[in-house]
């Protein structure tokens, strides 16, 4: 008791006493964070500040405001919007045959005209510039719906309205710029693209070789004080047909002709692609796509100053508009065609399921169908979960980095492993090309988003966690502002407060999280009742258990966290899977807690759990202390599994029996009339209202001669004795449908 007291007596003597404890604890800790952090280049720097913080930052804190969390709106689509989607869009939609486009490389036409003369490439361009100034949700929902018949026309469309002039112009551009450009974007007078990747600078825009030079030169009769441009980019969509050019480059001001500064930095100019030393027209070929893509080249390219987006106010701030942008675009664009190739997959598949027999039976009554079927539908639910609440954070004029480089990576992986087990189910329907192959391009497709706006390896281990973890943290990024502080004296003490605060902060959430996990989450304040709430209780004790766990990670590892990608990548995950599972619980409540999401909500919520209790197992196996930090966050070992037999069961029989669930999962596919997929709705509809009719005749057809069995649409007309006029035209119908819907395309030649 004595050793005890004595304890207490000096920790209070060293905590409680400021001089003290700057002398015993945060001069100590202040020269170490001098020594661990490693000093930040200026593109991480302006990636750390750019952007803003939102739901990423309550998950991050160990204490999610659940009340906060509700009273996000509900994404909507104004009446405007709606009628876009009801007219231009259907009407757009009927246009495209997707098949056709990839074979001959390239949308026809018709098409190209109706995009341009309906303003597809000017969804974000202000009204007030001629454009329909379209939120966030609507320009998602437009490319999504796009996607589901023809991911190289849904490319086309979101390349314009994503990262590139129209953006940049809109926020940063001068007066002038807008009034000029914004109104020949929005009508398609002018074809944009945006040339940021170079030969030996991907996601590292901070090695971008190519540059530009301020000089003078005579220009349209004039002595004009200008810069004379060297690139060479690649990757560019499109680049082959773009009139002008959005360009990232590096400034140099040898001559000092600005100022005294040579190295002004990134930054981004219009150049139109019909300038002299500019070299476009050639394609790359992504993935046998039909979207233009390709290389631009420009040499000793001369433009004057007031090319350069935002003018001279903006020279060097290029990377920090380029980062703020591209975290928005990164929540619309990629997630779009990822919840495209979720939503197309689930009606395709579950509807094949259902049609396709063996052994008798439909190959959805099988369980190892179901299994995939059931993930599937599941995720399709959480994609478009995820979808809406992302484009909530980017309508209320936020630019949220970690969550929109969250949504980018995991939508994208997550669509990759959906129309992965879609291929398992449908098998040889989906391997061979074809206009009756729904899924070939989604498939295809699916390894350019991942490789995109930022490779997804890169968005995993570098990104996520650590962006989150500066931006995030209450404290983190002000403590690093302290050390970094030139005063050392006034640093230290604006470091001593916000420790203080961080160590409270720390041993909070080590005895919030060790608590309920021992307590299984009995006590923790329930922000909601119904079935879901113990969902609730079960993210609000993992959230402050992630909180710990990077608090000691960060302290364990300092500097040398950031060269440790596996490790940010593992604590990345976990803020994610917390990301969507909120995701999940937002969708459950704005669709009105309907009964029918239960078995989707809860499937997807399980998955994400068990996701997070992976992450963390392999946190702690490579951690030094990992054991003791487990036993702090799972006293009672890891309690998370993969989605139980009875919760996929439940799954496929909702999309098996429920037509009006089976639409919302799979709302944005259009329907076609002669497609594939309008062949397979039709036959659904058929075999719920002739049930009884279509069994009689599968079993006279199972007891019928050979001959019979092997042409079974004209056996029908054989069949007289056993049907009337009436039925057999019901039969007829329906053979000819689920032969159309099995059956894989053929072809005399490839020429």
């Amino acid at each position: 008791m004595l050793i005890f007291i004595i304890i207490v007596f000096v920790i209070a003597a060293i905590f409680g006493i400021r001089a003290n404890r700057l002398r015993f604890v945060t001069k100590p800790v202040f020269n170490y964070f001098k020594k661990a952090l490693p000093p930040l280049s200026d593109t991480e720097r302006q990636a750390m500040e750019a952007g803003d913080i939102w739901w990423d930052g309550e998950l991050f804190s160990g204490r999610p405001n659940w009340q906060t969390f509700r009273e996000y709106p509900n994404p909507k689509l104004s009446a405007e919007e709606q009628s876009f989607i009801d007219n231009q869009v259907s009407t757009l939609l009927d246009m495209l045959d997707d098949h056709q486009i990839v074979t001959e490389r390239d949308l026809p036409k018709a098409v190209w005209k109706y995009l341009k003369e309906e303003g597809f490439f000017a969804l974000i361009v202000p009204k007030s510039h001629g454009g329909h100034g379209f939120s966030a949700y609507a320009n998602s929902t437009i490319v999504s719906k796009i996607a589901c018949s023809s991911l190289s026309a849904a490319v086309t469309v979101m390349v314009p309205n994503s990262l590139g002039p129209a953006e940049l112009l809109a926020h940063y551009g001068t007066k002038e710029q807008q009034d000029f450009w914004l109104p020949k974007l929005a009508n398609g007078d002018e074809v944009p693209c945006f040339a940021l990747t170079a030969l030996d600078a991907g996601s590292d825009a901070g090695a971008i070789q190519d540059y530009g030079v301020v000089c003078k030169k005579r220009y349209k009769n004039k002595m004009t004080l200008g810069i004379k441009l060297n690139w060479r980019k690649r990757y560019i969509t499109l680049a082959p047909i773009a009139s002008v050019i959005g360009l990232a480059f590096k400034l140099y001001d040898p001559d000092g002709l600005l100022g005294e500064q040579e190295d002004l930095g990134i930054c981004c100019a219009l150049i139109p692609a019909k300038t002299k030393g500019v070299t476009t027209g050639k394609r790359h070929d992504p993935m046998g796509m039909a979207f233009m893509n390709g290389p631009t080249e420009g040499e000793d390219v001369f433009v004057p100053l007031d090319a350069l987006i935002g003018g001279e106010d903006y020279i060097g701030k290029g990377w920090r508009m380029l980062v703020e942008c591209l975290s928005a675009g990164r929540g619309i664009s990629l997630p779009a065609l990822a919840t495209a190739t979720a939503h197309l997959t689930t009606r395709t598949t579950s509807a094949y399921a259902l049609i396709r027999k063996q052994f008798g039976l439909p190959i959805a009554q099988f369980e190892g169908v179901g299994e995939s079927l059931a993930h599937i539908a599941a995720m399709s639910y959480l994609t478009e979960s995820t979808r809406r609440m992302t484009t909530t954070a980017l309508d209320l004029n936020l630019s949220p980095a970690v969550i929109t480089a969250i949504t980018k990576y995991h939508l994208t992986e997550i669509g990759r492993d959906i129309v992965n087990h879609g291929f398992d189910i449908q098998a040889g329907k989906a391997v061979q090309n074809g206009p009756s192959n729904s899924l070939a391009s989604a498939y295809k497709g699916t390894p350019v988003s991942i490789t995109v706006e930022g490779a997804n390896i890169l968005t995993r281990c570098l990104m996520i966690f650590g962006q989150g973890a500066t931006r995030c943290h209450p404290f983190i990024l002000k403590e690093m502002e302290a050390v970094a502080m030139d005063d050392e004296q006034s640093g230290l003490h604006q470091f001593d407060e916000y420790l203080c605060k961080h160590i409270v902060h720390t041993l909070g959430n080590f005895g919030f999280s060790f608590f309920h996990g021992l307590t299984a989450n009995w006590f923790v304040p329930k922000a909601s009742a119904g079935p879901v709430a113990h969902y609730y209780q079960t993210l609000t004790t993992l959230s402050a258990s992630f909180a710990f766990c990077a608090d000691y990670a960060m302290l364990r590892l300092g500097g040398a966290l950031k060269r440790k990608e596996a490790t940010s990548a593992r604590l990345g995950d976990i803020l994610s899977q917390l990301y969507l599972a909120s995701s999940v619980l937002k969708r459950y409540e704005n669709d009105g807690r309907q009964v029918s999401d239960l078995p989707f909500v809860n499937y997807a919520i399980d998955h994400c759990l068990y996701e997070i209790g992976q992450a963390f197992d392999a946190f702690f196996a490579n951690i030094s202390f990992g054991s003791v930090i487990r036993f702090a966050v799972f006293p009672w070992g890891n309690p998370y599994h993969k989605p139980s037999d009875e919760t996929l069961n439940q799954v496929v029989n909702s999309l098996s029996n429920n037509a009006v669930m089976r639409e919302r999962l799979c709302n944005l596919c259009h329907i076609k009339a002669g497609s594939d997929i309008d062949n397979m709705e039709r036959l659904l509809v058929i075999l719920s209202e002739h049930k009884t009719l279509i069994s009689r005749f599968e079993k006279v057809i199972k007891h019928a001669r050979f001959d019979i069995k092997f042409d079974r649409l004209n056996a029908i007309n054989t069949l007289s004795d056993e049907f009337n006029q009436e039925e057999l035209a019901q039969l007829t119908e329906y053979e000819t449908l689920r032969q159309a819907v099995i059956k894989v395309d053929e072809f005399e030649s490839f020429d």
